[in-house]
C-alpha cells in the first residue's frame, strides 16, 4: 500500500523534473509519449526493462548486483516511519529520526559495493576514492547536526510529535539558516547537483554506477529519486509544519478539490467510510504533499540553475564554513531556550 505509491510519485518525479527543466531551458521536454508526456516515465523504465543485462567480466558479480539492491531498499525502508496524518503512519516511533539517520546510512553502503564490485576505473573513483564516501558522511554531519536542534525545540525524537510542536509556528521562522544549511546539505546528501560529484557526467562517465546497465540502473534511479522525495518530506515535517496548515487555508482546499462530492459517490458505491476521518486523511496528505512538491521544485530550480563544484571546494565548503556555523547555532540555541526558560516539557522531565 505504501511502496507502489512511492514508486508512482518516483515515476512522475522524473517526469516534472524533465518538463521543469526544459521549460527552464526554453525547449520543450518530453511530450510525445502520453498525454503532456506524462507517461514518458513508463516508457523508459519498459525500455530498461526490456535491456540485455550486462555484466563487466572481472566484475565481483554477487557485489554488483548486492549493491543497487540495498540503496533502492534502504531508500524505501524511510517511509516507514513518516506520518502522513495524525496516527497515518505504518510505524509511529519514538525513535523515528534515528530510524531515517540510520536507514539512509546504510544506503551509502551500497553506492560503494557498487563502484568497488564493477572493477571499474571509473566506478571506482565515483564511490570510493574521495568521492561519495567522503561526501555522504561529511554532510550527513551537517543533516545530523540540524536535526539535534529541531529535536532540541520539540522535545522528542518522534515525527508527529516534531510536527504537533509546530502547531503555534513552523520551525523554518526562528531557525531560518538552519533551514537553509539543512537544505544545502540535503542536495548534496542526495547527489544532486551542484553537488553530484559521486556521478558527474563531464568528469567520470556516470561514476559509481557506470558499468550498470538495464534492471540494475533501474534500481540506482529508483533509489536516487525515493530519496530526494523521502528528504523533501523530512525537511517538510522538521521546518514546514508537516500535515499542518491553518484552518481557513484547509477549508480552501477541501472547496477546490470538491472532497465531500468524492465522499458521497464513494458511499453510493457500497463503500464502508467514516467520511470525517477520510475527509481529514486526504486534506492532510494533500497538505503534505503540496509542501513536499515545493521542496522538490526547489531541487530541481539548484539543478537547472548552479554549476557543478570541484571537490574541495564541495569539503572545504562543509568543513571550513557549514559545520562552524551549525556547531554556533548548537551552543546559542540551548542558551536562549534556557534563559527564557522554554525547555520542551519532555527534555524537562528528563
Amino acid at each position: 500500500m505504501l511502496t507502489i505509491p512511492v514508486l508512482l510519485t518516483v515515476a512522475f518525479v522524473t517526469v516534472a523534473e524533465r518538463k521543469t527543466m526544459a521549460s527552464m531551458q526554453r525547449r520543450l521536454g518530453p511530450n510525445i509519449t502520453g498525454y503532456y508526456g506524462l507517461l514518458q516515465a513508463f516508457a523508459d523504465a519498459l525500455k530498461l526493462l526490456l535491456k540485455e543485462y550486462i555484466s563487466p567480466t572481472q566484475a565481483n558479480i554477487i557485489l554488483f548486483f548486492i549493491g543497487p539492491v540495498i540503496t533502492l531498499v534502504f531508500s524505501l525502508l524511510g517511509y516507514a516511519v513518516i506520518p502522513y496524518g495524525p496516527g497515518l503512519s505504518i510505524l509511529d516511533s519514538n525513535l523515528g529520526i534515528l530510524y531515517i539517520l540510520a536507514v539512509s546510512s546504510l544506503s551509502t553502503y551500497g553506492i560503494l559495493l557498487a563502484g568497488w564490485s564493477a572493477n571499474s576505473k571509473y566506478a571506482f573513483l565515483g564511490s570510493i576514492a574521495l568521492r561519495s564516501t567522503a561526501q555522504l558522511i561529511s554532510y550527513e554531519l551537517i543533516l545530523s547536526s540540524v536535526i539535534l536542534i529541531v529535536i532540541l525545540l520539540s522535545g522528542s525524537l518522534n515525527l508527529t510529535v516534531i510536527i504537533e510542536a509546530q502547531k503555534t509556528i513552523w520551525f523554518i521562522i526562528p531557525l531560518f539558516p538552519l533551514f537553509i544549511i539543512f537544505f544545502i546539505g540535503s542536495i548534496a546528501e542526495t547527489n544532486r547537483a551542484p553537488f553530484d560529484l559521486a556521478e558527474a557526467e563531464s568528469e567520470l562517465v556516470s561514476g559509481f554506477m557506470t558499468e550498470h546497465a538495464a534492471v540494475i540502473f533501474v534500481f540506482f534511479f529508483l533509489a536516487e529519486y525515493a530519496s530526494i522525495v523521502l528528504i523533501c518530506i523530512l525537511t517538510t515535517i522538521l521546518f514546514l509544519g508537516g500535515y499542518l496548515m491553518s484552518i481557513s487555508t484547509l477549508l480552501e482546499i477541501i472547496k477546490y478539490l470538491d472532497v465531500y462530492s468524492y465522499i458521497s459517490i464513494l458511499q453510493t458505491s457500497h463503500f464502508i467510510f467514516n467520511s470525517n476521518i477520510l475527509i481529514e486523511g486526504i486534506v492532510y496528505g494533500v497538505i503534505l504533499g503540496l509542501k513536499t512538491c515545493i521542496m522538490i521544485f526547489i531541487f530541481i530550480w539548484a539543478r537547472a540553475s548552479f554549476p557543478r563544484v570541484r571537490f574541495d571546494q564541495l569539503m572545504s565548503f562543509c568543513w571550513t564554513i557549514l559545520l562552524p556555523i551549525v556547531i554556533a547555532f548548537i551552543i546559542l540555541i540551548p542558551c536562549i531556550v534556557y534563559s527564557f526558560n522554554i525547555i520542551p516539557c519532555n527534555i524537562y522531565l528528563l
